[in-house]
């Protein structure tokens, strides 16, 4: 790969923004999560690519489409790119297949699992326009790195299609071990698209242990070749370089975002109107893997078992809508509203709401403003990849002072461990202790653990990650990807496309 004509092109299940219709017109909402938190500082002013749709419903002319994301483009400074989905496949392929398969599975919560042939049918179709897209606007020099459990076939499409690209994928939920993941139905057609990329990393060195596993489930003369974070795993079919490579942040803007008036006035207003109070704080997908329900019961343990932190605690839950129109999450969004209203009131006085919920997306200033209030953040997933939360708190927390309760299922957890107070979030009662110990801990060993924290996070940001999982997939760094002008709509013409 040339350093000079190499591009980026990043392929994932949604664009960097939310295409909505209201009153009759089209407009679009900046997008929100991990995803678009790391890889937007990465992309900007490189010449790069963004393949993914646009989160719409209602049909949209694609020649309307360009011309809305053409400004957005200009101002992201990377290429957006659409793909059209109808919606039989968003319902069978992403509400499906990815989101009710998929997702439960590699989360160890087999109960919500659905298996259904005709959402494994529209998963592997809706699979290879993601690859016709990404190989008509790429060629040989770049490198297509494609993200997450949504589009584990992307390569073996491109393969099958006879598309020579160099491709790297990166899963940013867990990977389940043998006993779970042989639980799928498809699950050697899921191994073979893994398998087809040139490189494929994970969040941690357990989910990677555990692909090679299942590697060997399925091919047990594989072998494994190397030490360290990267590795290769040598097949009869052919080697493939498997990898654990922590995603982070960007360091640097969350903290200057802390900084910044809006957040310093959000974070003045809190602490105004809960009059010296500790404040937890939750901030979490609405999504059953979080562990909301466990975290407002094990406060309500503290409440129920602490009468002298009564009046003098308060917990405020921020809850980002998500997959609204499935099911199973307007169950749970009913359930968290029950237990806000039962701990409320239970324990609330004239002068005291204990539980503050808020359930929408803030601006990333005011937010950063709520990290930089809370005295206690409680991160609880009952299982993540990583949680990018746990790192954005420890980034805003300025002033050095702030206890970080931390999940040990979250990927976080490996990195965070000697600064953060870990829990079994299926413990509700130890929760409970440790959210009693976190309000109790002296001055010197909060700055001495948010001192640990802030290094860890620090050392290791967004540009840390880019860097080692370009080094893995291409050999090459983010500085051999130059600063160039927005990619072309069509491919660069040295190439005629292959699909």
């Amino acid at each position: 790969m040339s350093p000079l004509s190499a591009r980026l092109i990043v392929v994932s299940n949604r664009l960097p923004l939310a295409l909505k219709r209201e009153d009759g017109k089209w407009r679009f909402e900046a997008g929100s999560g991990g995803l678009v938190t790391a890889m937007g500082p990465v992309l900007k002013n490189r010449g790069g690519i963004w393949i993914g749709w646009p989160g719409n419903r209602e049909p949209i002319e694609l020649p309307l489409l360009r011309q809305i994301l053409g400004p957005v483009s200009e101002e992201s400074g990377y290429r957006l790119l659409p793909v059209i989905l109808d919606e039989g496949e968003v319902e069978n392929y992403y509400e499906g297949f990815a989101n009710a398969a998929i997702w439960p599975l590699f989360h160890d919560l087999q109960t919500e699992c659905l298996f259904h042939p005709r959402h494994w049918e529209a998963y592997g179709k809706v699979n290879g326009r993601f690859a016709r897209v990404a190989a008509r606007h790429s060629d040989r020099e770049d490198l297509i790195w494609v993200h997450d459990y949504h589009l584990m076939h992307l390569a073996l499409k491109l393969k099958e299609r006879a598309v020579e690209r160099r491709t790297a994928f990166f899963l940013h939920i867990p990977f389940p071990p043998p006993d779970i993941f042989l639980k799928l139905p498809w699950r050697y057609e899921v191994m073979e698209g893994l398998t087809a990329y040139d490189f494929v990393a994970f969040q941690t060195m357990r989910d990677r242990q555990n692909f090679q596993a299942c590697l060997r489930a399925f091919w047990p003369s594989s072998r494994v070749r190397g030490r360290g974070p990267v590795v290769t795993v040598g097949r009869d079919e052919g080697d493939i370089v498997v990898g654990a490579l922590p995603i982070s942040i960007d360091f640097a803007h969350f903290e200057a975002l802390a900084r910044s008036p809006k957040a310093v006035q959000t974070c003045e207003e809190l602490r105004k109107a809960h009059r010296g109070r500790k404040i937890f704080l939750g901030v979490d997908r609405l999504d059953y893997t979080k562990g909301i329900l466990q975290r407002l019961e094990a406060y309500g343990r503290l409440l129920e078992g602490q009468e002298t932190l009564r009046e003098s605690v308060v917990f405020i839950q921020i809850l980002v809508p998500s997959r609204e129109g499935v099911e199973a999450y307007s169950r749970l969004r009913d359930e968290i509203e029950r237990a806000v209203s039962r701990i409320n009131g239970r324990y609330a006085t004239t002068g005291w709401t204990p539980l503050s919920f808020f359930f929408r997306s803030l601006p990333s200033d005011e937010l950063a403003g709520f990290y930089r209030a809370a005295d206690v953040a409680v991160v609880t997933p009952l299982r993540d990849g990583m949680n990018l939360v746990a790192k954005e708190y420890c980034a805003c927390n300025t002033d050095g002072d702030g206890v970080l309760v931390l999940s040990e299922f979250a990927g976080a957890a490996g990195q965070l461990a000697k600064g953060a107070l870990l829990v079994n979030p299926h413990d509700v009662e130890g929760l409970a202790r440790t959210l009693v110990a976190a309000c109790d801990m002296a001055r010197e060993e909060r700055e001495k653990r948010m001192i640990r924290l802030r290094r860890a996070v620090r050392r290791q940001d967004i540009f840390w990650w880019v860097d080692n999982f370009l080094r893995a997939a291409a050999g090459r760094a983010l500085r051999d990807f130059p600063p160039d002008d927005l990619a072309p709509l069509l491919p660069r013409p040295r190439e005629r496309p292959l699909a």
